[in-house]
């Protein structure tokens, strides 16, 4: 592809050096509301926090269902200058004889500053500021993957495959978020929050690739393909030369290119409802054990629009002959556009532009007081996207989270089970007051036989705390 294509791929594959998804293990706490808002909004209410500062926090996760790997075989691979024409494998994992795959490489979270602020007792708002990458291939052929990505690594054999329901999405967009939550219900023994996100989405750049059907015959002599039944479709904001996203970025322009202004634009939130009950006798004092939690939302509801003017949207259909060299040999949109029509397909360009739909998730948690500061959550993960949509979907998972947590230090172990690679990945996560850090799978550091690695990092600042009365006489030992 082109040069600006690739350098928007680098760009989102040299971010993966610095964290994972959703800081398990201190977002699932009671007393770092910056993080649980992301997982639903409604956790903002009823804080011990009058006012809370984010500073920055950053996540960065790999997963995948094609192989494993480790972080050094990871490291090596994302910077090696050269890729591995015998690789079996996108040039990072392992093959497990899987030729359809499906892998996000990387997803990366970055929020910026923000504030939490309790208007009272029940009611809290919050403003956020983030920009997240996403690089996501669903149901992607392995022979498609390198033959569009790397043409030295196909073999001097003849091979015919089919392949449906595929999507490549690269996507890069910013959000700037209003959140409320509110305590709605609370008789001491049952309380009911609700909390909503409204967020302005930012699109700076994407890459799109979804098809519905693809036969192919490849012939090693010519280097040359024929395809039949083909139903594709092509979009993307970066392979078009006037609106490339990183034309000339540098430090005098990179905050514009992130809050300012944008390729595209859009409306997202979340949404949920939590409830609590308490099972012992009633507490009067915010930070005592809760007893037993459950908690349902939505997140990443919306999508960006990227008008025409930046955007070039291309359906692909029919029947017709080419090379994989001319493939990656297109400078842009038009160019791609005049080779396939001269060598025998449809193609249409649509004048409505593209909309890139966010990985639209449902989140189910239950968590309950063990014993004293001893807490266990179980959380369940639920795809709510179409993957058949420009954008980015999440994989089901299920996570128990054992955790130690007071004020001032939560210590958690979260253990997922994970739909995408059908295996177990081990984290860990730590906060000594707003200073936090993880993994949502840490075995990848200590064995080259993980199927994804994740980190996070961050901190913020708890200005000041509510101090309420406590009588002696309603509080548990």
């Amino acid at each position: 592809m082109n040069k600006k294509l690739l350098s928007f791929l680098f760009f989102a594959l040299f971010v993966t050096t610095s964290r994972a998804q959703r800081n398990l293990g201190v977002s699932t706490g009671d007393f770092s509301r910056i993080n649980s808002m992301y997982l639903n909004p409604a956790n903002l209410a009823d804080s011990s926090e009058m006012l809370s500062v984010n500073l920055f926090s950053i996540s960065v996760r790999v997963d995948n269902n094609l192989g494993t790997s480790g972080i050094n075989s990871i490291s090596k691979s994302l910077n090696s200058k050269n890729t591995d024409s015998g690789a079996s494998s996108p040039g990072i994992f392992a093959n497990s004889g899987r030729n359809k795959f499906s892998m996000i490489l990387p997803e990366v979270n970055i929020h910026g500053p923000g504030i939490a602020v309790s208007i009272n007792k029940k009611y809290s708002v919050a403003l956020s500021t983030g920009v997240r990458i996403i690089n996501q291939f669903s149901n992607f052929d392995q022979t498609l993957y390198n033959t569009i990505s790397n043409t030295s690594s196909i073999t001097s054999q003849n091979y015919t495959f089919n392949t449906q329901k595929f999507n490549w999405t690269a996507h890069m967009w910013n959000e700037i978020g209003l959140s409320f939550g509110g305590m709605f219900i609370d008789d001491g023994k049952n309380q009911l929050k609700a909390g909503i996100t409204i967020k302005r989405l930012g699109g700076i750049g994407y890459v799109s690739l979804k098809g519905n059907n693809l036969d192919l015959n490849y012939y090693s002599g010519p280097d040359s393909f024929y395809a039949t039944h083909t139903d594709l479709e092509f979009a993307s904001n970066v392979v078009n030369d006037s609106t490339a996203v990183f034309n000339g970025i540098n430090a005098s322009n990179l905050f514009s290119r992130f809050f300012g202004a944008t390729a595209g634009l859009g409306i997202g939130g979340d949404i949920g409802v939590v409830y609590k009950r308490r099972l012992g006798q009633d507490v009067t004092d915010d930070d005592a054990p809760h007893d037993l939690v459950f908690s349902a939302s939505v997140t990443d509801i919306g999508a960006i629009k990227y008008n025409r003017n930046s955007s070039a949207v291309i359906n692909v259909s029919g029947t017709g002959s080419l090379t994989g060299k001319a493939i990656s040999g297109t400078k842009n949109a038009t160019d791609f556009i005049n080779y396939m029509q001269q060598q025998g397909f449809k193609v249409d360009t649509s004048t409505t532009g593209a909309k890139v739909h966010l990985p639209t998730a449902l989140i189910l948690s239950a968590d309950y007081q063990v014993y004293q500061r001893v807490y266990v959550n179980v959380l369940f993960l639920a795809n709510l996207a179409n993957r058949q949509n420009f954008g980015n979907s999440y994989y089901d998972q299920l996570t128990i989270t054992p955790r130690y947590d007071f004020r001032l230090l939560s210590v958690a172990l979260p253990v997922t089970y994970s739909a995408l690679a059908h295996d177990v990945k081990v984290g860990f996560g730590f906060r000594f007051s707003g200073f936090f850090f993880g993994s949502d799978d840490l075995l990848a550091a200590f064995s080259n036989h993980q199927y994804g690695a994740g980190f996070y990092l961050g901190g913020y600042v708890p200005i000041k705390a509510r101090k309420k009365h406590i009588d002696p006489a309603t509080t548990p030992n």
